[in-house]
């Protein structure tokens, strides 16, 4: 009988410490760790992760696979389920390091299947919940800092350097204004704010990468 710890990490340049220390604080005697890097847990099947093919060949029944928390197994709630079920089918006792839940692949009779099948369903729920809501924190964290940067970079240009160049060259050459706004496409107050301050209008195309 075999103690597997099956181990992901998102990124190459992220590590499995964390995840090796937490199982071993948690009382975990690891025989044998399989770990996948830089494989996205949310595109990608556990059966079709390099290193994940290679979990589904080692396991046998009796075995104990144990991981961090249920959405090392899958990508989303059918995903999980469905690698769960199936590793159980097998024989294979999976356990979390996270809350200590063990679903037992050695029972077989009808009531105790079903209780686990339920709490399965119940955790590869959370799972998902807790991944789409990290997903929604890290779009809103995303956003408030471009709502940051672009506060702390002003208004954004409504012209380009293109324009701001063109216009320059046509005050130079002592075009009118409105000659100028034909011929650019831009507004009389645009170019008179080219024309009175063409420092800032420059830091700001500058600024905000144009």
């Amino acid at each position: 009988m075999t103690t597997i710890f099956y181990a992901r990490v998102s990124t190459a340049d992220q590590t499995l410490d964390h995840q090796i220390t937490q199982a071993k604080e948690a009382g975990f005697k690891i025989d044998d760790m399989v770990s996948d890097h830089g494989v996205s847990g949310v595109s990608t099947r556990l059966c079709e992760r390099r290193e994940g093919k290679r979990l589904f060949d080692l396991l046998r029944s009796g075995d104990t696979l144990v991981v961090r928390w249920v959405d090392r197994l899958g990508r989303n709630y059918d995903d999980v389920t469905d690698t769960m079920r199936d590793l159980l089918r097998r024989g294979v006792t999976i356990k979390t390091v996270i809350n200590g839940m063990t679903f037992d692949g050695s029972k077989d009779d009808p009531m105790t299947v079903a209780v686990r099948d339920a709490l399965i369903g119940f955790m590869a729920a959370m799972a998902q919940a807790e991944t789409e809501t990290r997903k929604a924190a890290q779009r809103a964290g995303i956003e408030a800092a471009k709502q940051k940067e672009d506060k702390y970079r002003g208004r954004k240009p409504t012209y380009s350097r293109k324009q701001f160049m063109q216009v320059q060259d046509m005050l130079a050459s002592s075009a009118t204004i409105s000659n100028i706004a034909k011929e650019t496409g831009l507004t009389r107050q645009t170019i008179y704010r080219i024309k009175d301050t063409p420092e800032t209008c420059e830091r700001s195309l500058a600024l905000w990468g144009m």
